[in-house]
């Protein structure tokens, strides 16, 4: 006799638009134009992915001196800085921007406020992919990142009455409320985006952790551990009352020994991983339990992105 378990099924969970629509955009470039097709960083931060993408004729690199020129580039979801587009230009390279287009939204926000004479503050993680492209759309110097609240006490800006302020897009809800309240008591003038950065995706996927967390004995984030809101869901499920939370790329990652003696665990996903791994961990709890599946709901998303005109125009 198997012992019972309760599994607990976050939703929403996985891939969102912005991943959706960028592996799009890889499949239908080596439809177009054939193999190979390069791809400048991980199109998603998600190994399987990208593995599953590289077999069928993709290169990833990091930089654009990788790629030859005469063969099209993909630039990842995260987007990138404007140096980068402009050297395509520059070699005549046939490039395509999957960039998610709510991150796209960040860079035109930083934009109109650098052209209304604001110096920005980027709230994000220093070197993460998304923050290096957003705070690459302006000169040196007009933005400044803060990553904690701490930061925010020894930030140096050129005028504090003319700032504002924006986000990487798959930040912890509540961290980064915390970091919005420290920058405007600092500085009171400053302007906010007029719609949250954070994206809907990241929202929905935190608030079905933070419904789901008080249920679970133990909760299992599938992602991979350079994926930013991933880790955050690790986090949040923590915070909100869970006692243990792990991250893990698939079902081998599981610390069974941890999980001895539990009668319930969640499950979600980061946005960059595919349904498939989900499927991978349930199996593996239904090869060791007597599972009972619960799914839990906060959101229903419906959402879907246009791929570029490039790639719905013949070759």
């Amino acid at each position: 006799m198997l012992p019972p378990l309760t599994l607990y099924l976050a939703a929403p969970r996985g891939f969102c638009a912005g991943v959706d629509r960028a592996i799009k955009i890889v499949e239908l470039a080596l439809q177009k134009w054939g193999a190979p097709v390069y791809v400048r960083h991980e199109i998603v931060h998600n190994r399987f992915v990208v593995d599953a993408l590289r077999a069928q004729g993709a290169v990833f690199v990091e930089e654009l001196s990788d790629c030859p020129p005469d063969r099209p580039v993909i630039f990842s979801a995260h987007g990138v800085p404007k140096s980068v587009p402009a050297e395509a230009e520059a070699r005549q390279m046939v490039a395509v921007d999957a960039t998610c287009p709510l991150v796209t939204k960040v860079h035109t926000e930083a934009a109109r406020h650098h052209e209304a004479g604001l110096q920005m503050i980027m709230i994000g993680h220093a070197g993460h992919p998304e923050t290096v492209g957003t705070m690459g759309q302006l000169p040196d110097g007009e933005v400044l990142l803060v990553e904690t609240v701490a930061d925010v006490g020894t930030v140096a800006v050129r005028d504090p009455a003319r700032l504002a302020y924006v986000t990487q897009t798959t930040l912890s809800v509540d961290d980064t409320a915390e970091i919005v309240a420290a920058l405007q008591a600092r500085f009171p003038a400053i302007i906010g985006p007029h719609k949250e950065d954070i994206c809907y995706a990241t929202t929905n996927r935190q608030d079905a952790v933070k419904a789901m967390a008080p249920l679970c004995d133990a909760m299992l984030v599938v992602g991979a551990p350079n994926s930013s809101n991933s880790r955050r869901l690790v986090e949040v499920g923590a915070r909100a009352g869970c006692a243990y939370a792990q991250l893990v790329q698939r079902a081998t990652d599981i610390d069974w020994r941890a999980l001895d003696g539990i009668r319930s665990v969640g499950i979600t996903a980061g946005a960059s991983a595919p349904e498939e791994l989900v499927d991978e961990v349930i199996a593996a709890f239904r090869a060791r339990y007597a599972v009972t599946v619960e799914p839990v709901v906060t959101a229903q998303e419906n959402v879907e992105f246009k791929v570029p005109r490039i790639l719905r125009e013949p070759v």
